[in-house]
């Protein structure tokens, strides 16, 4: 067993491709515990996991959270909808909760931090979501992690829990078209960057490392 990632912790666990995360997690005998950090209580009957159940806004409890990980995976994101378009509530969950938790790993001695970003992320871009997107990898970038590794997907394929009609809508549309989009923008499944999130990790390659999607898919050739 490779005893340098017994304990990870993930960020996201209800989302698309946190989901497939834990699924992995849960499978891998590597992982000898899995710390689920989440707003509110959420199933999880397993006897690798363990739900921490806190405000992120509360730095003292969020670096407790971390404290002792090997690990940390983080899928969180949020939507102009259910923020209701207010830029500030949007930012807290795309931002500063990401970038915490790569502060708090870094203080922690973690030595793994694995994000899911967007293709597209610019810090210098004119598009709000794009350039946050960009802001928080250089941000997490300046933190003192031996690997930190960065998923950019385009569209997400697969099915989640919660009701975007206009996504799925997009999914079919795009599905047969996709042979034509340049390889960055090529739709992707939510369970292949979750399995090319765990084969990076495995990995352990040193530095700060960028994944689009034939970077994805290389890992899961």
């Amino acid at each position: 067993m490779n005893t340098s990632r017994n304990t990870a912790a993930l960020i996201g666990s209800t989302g698309l491709i946190g989901g497939h995360l834990l699924d992995l997690l849960l499978k891998d005998e590597s992982y000898q515990s899995v710390r689920l950090l989440v707003r509110r209580e959420v199933p999880a009957n397993h006897p690798k996991v363990k739900v921490v159940i806190l405000d992120f806004d509360d730095e003292k409890a969020f670096k407790e959270g971390i404290a002792g990980c090997d690990t940390v995976f983080v899928a969180v994101g949020t939507t102009q909808k259910k923020v209701k378009g207010d830029k500030t509530a949007y930012r807290k969950v795309d931002y500063d909760i990401p970038v915490n938790a790569a502060r708090f790993s870094a203080e922690a001695g973690c030595k793994n931090f694995l994000l899911v970003s967007s293709v597209g992320a610019d810090s210098k871009s004119s598009n709000f979501y794009l350039k946050l997107k960009g802001e928080v990898e250089d941000k997490v970038d300046s933190f003192n992690i031996p690997y930190i590794s960065i998923f950019r997907p385009s569209m997400l394929l697969g099915n989640r829990q919660e009701s975007r009609p206009m996504e799925t809508i997009a999914q079919v549309i795009s599905k047969p078209l996709s042979v034509l989009f340049p390889s960055k923008y090529k739709p992707i499944a939510a369970a292949d960057v979750a399995r090319a999130m765990v084969t990076a990790c495995r990995q352990n390659n040193p530095g700060f490392r960028i994944y689009h999607y034939r970077e994805m898919m290389a890992l899961l050739a």
